[in-house]
């Protein structure tokens, strides 16, 4: 187990960091608010999602993952209102070794669509995740009727890789997903 400090990223606007207990009913609320929003792009949810017990859980999970050099799962919020999520970046699926990779997810509450802030997050998470946790590539998917966050990926420099049929299941159907990555030249081992 590598014992790193759990990061604190800000940008002029966010900060972005790993939760912890006391997060909890904000979590709760984040996923509770925007559930209609975010069902029609992320994985079916349980009941017990969207409960304490298992965000509790959660929680002391993504810290032994992150400590574990297995994932880095961050929340989002607003630097004005440090007790508001906003978002979620999530770089999990670490693989060492030969690809030094991982995979990245994000989501943002409807109501701060447009405003940057996703593209604000995950530049800084980018930059950390390769400079600081030295992954060399990053692979992003997303469903081909997502334009928006296929214009953020191109933003952001990633480069369409393919096609993948029937890839991940989203809200309880296998989708199709258009796949990309991002690699970072600059690693050294």
């Amino acid at each position: 187990m590598i014992k790193r400090t759990p990061p604190q990223l800000q940008t002029q606007r966010l900060m972005l960091r790993l939760p912890t207990a006391d997060d909890v009913p904000e979590i709760l609320g984040y996923y509770t608010k925007n559930k209609q929003h975010l069902t029609p792009f992320e994985p079916l949810r349980t009941p017990e999602f969207y409960t304490q017990p298992y965000w509790f859980c959660e929680v002391s999970q993504r810290l032994m993952e992150f400590q574990g050099d297995r994932s880095c799962k961050l929340f989002l919020f607003h630097r004005e209102n440090l007790s508001e999520i906003i978002g979620a970046v999530n770089f999990a699926n670490f693989i060492r070794g030969m690809s030094h990779s991982c995979t990245l997810g994000y989501s943002l509450a409807a109501s701060q669509q447009g405003k940057g802030y996703m593209s604000e997050a995950l530049n800084v998470a980018i930059d950390y995740v390769f400079n600081e946790l030295n992954l060399r590539r990053i692979t992003a998917a997303y469903i081909p009727h997502n334009q928006r966050s296929g214009k953020l990926l191109k933003r952001l420099g990633f480069r369409v890789e393919g096609f993948c049929q029937d890839y991940i299941m989203i809200n309880g159907d296998w989708e199709d997903h258009i796949l990309t990555s991002l690699i970072n030249y600059n690693w050294q081992y």
